[in-house]
């Protein structure tokens, strides 16, 4: 490859400084925070009186936004482990961008949990008095695991573009030259240093999929092993993974458009790649819609009574303009639109992306609530208002600060890192033109 070639590619994928647009977006993200932390704070002060959690929903959108963010996760063994053991060399502008979006999910996954405990000060026994057979301990192995994983599959990949990145010292700034030097100035390009780094890096590819599989699964058995309606079904593993795999999917569909558009990637994200994971996102929609077929048509033909309650209200019932609206949003307009090749254009595509992660986000709360509204034997003599639920100012401004955040990890990593590897992108442009 000619040097100025080479040159060309690495100022072209240099993290940049926020223009107008990335400072408001980083304000506006960081008062949806302020927000949620000023309502975690009545929270603490006030109990959790302060939400609408009764006897009746103990969870409500706290535990959604952890399924959700467990579920967006996924997208990081989807990108980065699968596609690369399968030798799929088109991912590669998109797995930084994958990998990233799976460690600040999985990251808020874990806050979130403790945003939800009434005592979190209490957190610690969770460790010294785990009980082997709570399936909350395994979620929490299988959490901190997925993301110590993940970050090591971040931070290796990362080890030749900080050397690239250390030498533009003017450009990068006293601190950030010193986070650089920090973080990757022991690596010299060596060959035994690329020898190690791609030996760790498959071990980790591989090791990351059951891992991934065992934390969606772990997470569907937390509602899987509760005898409630809409639960109690052998099903809830391979419906968590295929929706994981989706709405993971969705997720680095927006962030392609968005970092294309903002930073001028057109000849590093292409159309191709918009067309491929458009693809791949209505394979994954189609598998996913099977098994919500499987998993609503069982219980409809016992219909039992508890399960005629249940289903009734999500098709006909209190929440039925919810439910039709995730089915629709995350599964059957995404299929319509991404089938055709027209609709996989990057600005279709970003639409059906943005669909599908919404649809999944009131999916997961469909997955939590009318259940526990409906459970086997019911309470009596309860007030009216435990029989519904509907979350408070403190809980929105709580599970938004908390999607706020992980975009705002998002924001400030493509700010400091290149969000497309640079030494990966040069050495497939090499290998390409000696093709």
């Amino acid at each position: 490859m000619e040097k100025l070639q080479e040159q060309k590619i690495i100022e072209d994928l240099l993290p940049q400084k926020f223009g107008k647009q990335g400072q408001i977006w980083v304000f506006t993200l960081l008062a949806v925070c302020a927000l949620g932390v000023y309502a975690y704070a009545r929270q603490l002060y006030y109990g959790l009186e302060v939400t609408a959690l009764r006897d009746y929903v103990s969870w409500g959108i706290y535990i959604s936004n952890f399924v959700f963010f467990v579920a967006i996760s996924l997208v990081g063994s989807l990108i980065t482990a699968v596609l690369r053991l399968t030798d799929v060399h088109w991912s590669t502008p998109l797995t930084r961008i994958a990998e990233i979006i799976a460690v600040s999910a999985i990251a808020f996954a874990g806050l979130i949990i403790i945003v939800d405990m009434g005592r979190p000060d209490r957190f610690y026994n969770l460790f010294i008095h785990g009980r082997l057979q709570s399936p909350i301990i395994w979620d929490v192995i299988v959490i901190t695991t997925y993301l110590f994983v993940s970050l090591l599959l971040l931070y290796f990949p990362l080890l030749p573009d900080l050397k690239i990145m250390i030498g533009f010292k003017e450009r990068n700034g006293k601190w950030l030259q010193k986070l650089y030097e920090f973080l990757g100035s022991f690596w010299k390009n060596k060959p035994e240093q690329f020898k190690i780094t791609d030996r760790a890096i498959h071990i980790l590819s591989v090791s990351i999929i059951p891992v991934a599989f065992a934390i969606h699964t772990v997470t569907s058995w937390l509602f899987a092993t509760t005898y409630r309606p809409g639960w109690d079904s052998t099903n809830f593993g391979a419906y968590f993974i295929s929706g994981a795999f989706l709405v993971g999917a969705g997720g680095v569909l927006i962030a392609m458009y968005v970092f294309r558009t903002h930073y001028k990637l057109e000849k590093y994200i292409t159309d191709d790649h918009f067309d491929k994971m458009g693809k791949v996102v209505v394979l994954l929609a189609l598998v996913y819609l099977y098994f919500n077929i499987n998993e609503f048509l069982v219980p409809a033909f016992k219909m039992k009574k508890a399960e005629e309650e249940h289903l009734m209200g999500l098709f006909t019932g209190e929440f039925s303009a919810v439910f039709w609206f995730a089915i629709s949003a995350s599964m059957l307009i995404p299929i319509l639109i991404l089938i055709f090749k027209k609709g996989r254009q990057p600005k279709l595509a970003f639409f059906a992306g943005i669909l599908v992660v919404v649809g999944s986000w009131f999916k997961r709360f469909l997955i939590v609530t009318p259940t526990l509204l409906h459970p086997f034997l019911p309470m009596h003599d309860v007030p009216k208002n435990y029989m519904h639920y509907f979350p408070t100012w403190e809980e929105w401004a709580i599970a938004g600060g908390s999607l706020a955040g992980a975009l705002l990890v998002i924001t400030f990593f493509a700010r400091i890192f290149p969000i497309i590897p640079i030494h990966e992108t040069i050495i497939e442009t090499e290998s390409h033109e000696k093709a």
